[in-house]
């Protein structure tokens, strides 16, 4: 089975569905990546924060040596972190994460928050994180000066540089997209955002649509990878909705299977991660079956504006700053 793709406004093709590295330990990421890659997964997004970059790019050098797939069948993601938003750090920044994964350059390159915090030096702490300081008396969040502007005019010379094919954004809302569209000389081809039937984005997604922006929905499932993290109870979890499981039944499809197939078929890609073989084989396969407009529709309506990924809220509980950026 193959996964279907979107047509980007600049002509690549993004993969539907890929697999979301957040999270997963290194131990596990290689032979996750290798089983992924085995059953027909060529879409991977990554991300500098994760702190698993290195896992991942030994995981593909050995996929890739294996005859596995080519790397011009993959579509790899990776993500410019808070702490490398002045111009004078962007390039060194992909530089780092593409040593790390073993490669020549990127498919895509997304700035991964708007949020400009105080350069950490490469060889103080990588991956930086969020504090400045962790080692303070008081540790907390420092900001940069640096407008987001002139962080995508150093995103755009990656381009230029051939070190990413595409770049964009994620976790912007539609005031960021507005002014980006009006001074960008290469326009984002993704935004990336939580996206799931309890925070379904209409406007947002709609609005990028309308500008030839392909979005892709991270937390495609909702609360799973919150729990443990506290920022979700146990009963907000959407694969136990009475909805979603009756969807599911009259499909003879898994829970998760038809969160995934809303997230695709309502026109993004989802990047859903797991460590669990049998999990991972499930997610992929969504491409035999179509859910109604009636069950589109049903599912869409258990929105409740429901974010579990917040600056706004985590920043404060964990991080000692206040940083909200929706409103």
């Amino acid at each position: 089975m193959s996964a279907e793709t979107f047509t980007l406004a600049s002509g690549g093709q993004l993969p539907a569905i890929g697999l979301g590295l957040w999270k997963l330990e290194d131990e596990k990421l290689g032979p996750i990546v290798r089983r992924a890659i085995e059953l027909g997964y060529r879409h991977f997004d990554s991300a500098c924060d994760y702190g698993n970059e290195p896992a991942f790019g030994a995981a593909l050098e050995q996929s890739l040596a294996d005859g596995l797939c080519k790397r011009e069948d993959l579509w790899i993601t990776s993500k410019l972190w808070n702490t490398y938003h002045a111009p004078e750090h962007v390039r060194p920044a992909i530089e780092r994460t593409l040593s790390d994964l073993k490669l020549d350059s990127l498919d895509l390159y997304l700035i991964h928050f708007p949020i400009a915090q105080q350069f950490v030096p490469f060889d103080k702490r990588y991956p930086p994180g969020w504090f400045f300081d962790p080692e303070a008396d008081e540790p907390a969040m420092e900001f940069d000066a640096t407008p987001l502007h002139e962080t995508w005019a150093a995103m755009e010379s990656l381009v230029d540089a051939g070190l990413t094919r595409h770049i964009g954004v994620c976790n912007y809302n539609t005031a960021l997209l507005h002014d980006l569209m009006n001074y960008a000389r290469i326009r984002p081809d993704v935004l990336q955002v939580e996206l799931h039937p309890l925070l379904t984005q209409e406007r947002l997604v709609r609005f990028a649509r309308e500008r030839d922006i392909t979005v892709t929905a991270f937390s495609p499932l909702g609360s799973p990878s919150y729990v443990p993290l506290g920022m979700a109870g146990e009963g907000e979890s959407l694969l136990d909705h009475s909805t979603v499981k009756e969807i599911a039944a009259r499909h003879s499809k898994s829970p998760a299977q038809v969160l995934l197939r809303w997230g695709v078929q309502r026109g993004t890609a989802v990047i859903p991660k797991t460590s669990n073989p049998e999990r991972l084989e499930e997610d992929f396969a969504i491409f035999d079956f179509e859910l109604t407009a009636d069950q589109m529709q049903r599912i869409a309506e258990l929105n409740q504006n429901r974010r579990f990924n917040d600056p706004g809220t985590f920043c404060e509980d964990a991080f000692n700053t206040f940083c909200p950026i929706y409103d």
